[in-house]
């Protein structure tokens, strides 16, 4: 009979890395807590310590990289209504 594997959500393996990071207590102890592997607690705290930095320096970038995509669709909304807009206005015999 074999054994069906295992599939862990983002927040519970982030909750046992952090438990890791802390080092309150030993890789066992968390282990047999939250039911895993030592290896694998090992694992996600290595991966969430080397992510670490990256959240505080992506964030910034990633928010201004779509401030800059929304900026540009804005102005591209904008021009067509111009363009609309005067063409309404040369139709209608409304030009200024």
């Amino acid at each position: 009979m074999t054994r069906k594997r295992r599939s862990f959500t983002a927040e519970f393996k982030a909750r046992v890395a952090l438990e890791a990071i802390k080092n309150q207590h030993t890789l066992q102890e968390i282990a047999s807590r939250f039911e895993v592997h030592p290896n694998q607690v090992v694992h996600w705290k290595r991966r969430a310590l080397e992510a670490l930095p990256g959240v505080f320096s992506k964030g910034r970038v990633l928010e201004q990289k779509a401030d800059e995509e929304l900026r540009d669709q804005l102005y591209q909304q904008i021009g067509r209504l111009q363009v609309e807009l005067e063409w309404l206005k040369k139709k209608s015999g409304l030009s200024s």
